[in-house]
């Protein structure tokens, strides 16, 4: 009779590949919210870890997570989002607040988001449900951007902040692989006409 030895190094654990769009700010706005985020850590004693600006993202519709990548899921999502002439458009993110779930990440949002962006989030809702890909988003988009993880306390009510103005003028498809690599893959981009 086999038996594994107590000191057996463990089974690695499987990567995560997660499919996404979202909107990603340019290296000014990333700048921007990166300066917020390091002023309200150190300000609130936020404890945790700030997010690093090169992950910085507004999450549109979120696809779900599987144990390998998908490659047709994926070559759908982009026939979706090809398929949508939208306009550009400008956000602001002037709240910061957090989420009461169990990494208590802090947010920056808008306190009022502009129809545009619901409008982008329902029409590639619609157009991924015509080529058959699944979405896990709720109902109604939460626009926030998380920059802070495992904060030791909520920041909660939302507060204020120093407004910053976004122009929004394209969305993304992100593979994001957990584990092993723990990267962010821009597969497409799409634009919003101006």
């Amino acid at each position: 009779m086999h038996q594994d030895s107590l000191f057996a190094a463990p089974a690695a654990s499987p990567d995560v590949h997660r499919l996404f769009f979202a909107l990603l700010p340019d290296a000014a706005t990333q700048a921007r919210i990166a300066a917020a985020a390091a002023a309200l850590h150190r300000e609130h004693d936020a404890g945790g870890r700030l997010i690093g600006a090169h992950r910085y993202h507004l999450t549109l519709q979120f696809l779900g997570d599987a144990s390998e990548f998908q490659p047709e899921r994926a070559a759908r999502a982009q026939a979706a989002a090809a398929s949508l002439v939208l306009p550009a458009f400008d956000l602001r993110l002037d709240r910061a607040g957090s989420f009461r779930n169990k990494s208590v990440p802090w947010w920056l949002g808008s306190e009022r988001a502009p129809e545009a962006l619901d409008g982008l989030y329902q029409r590639l809702g619609v157009a991924l449900a015509k080529e058959g890909v699944r979405v896990e988003s709720g109902r109604a988009l939460v626009p926030h951007v998380t920059i802070v993880r495992d904060a030791v306390r909520p920041l909660h009510p939302p507060i204020a902040i120093e407004a910053i103005d976004w122009r929004v003028d394209a969305f993304v498809l992100i593979h994001s692989q957990l584990g092993s690599r723990n990267a962010y893959d821009v597969l497409g981009q799409w634009p919003l006409s101006a």
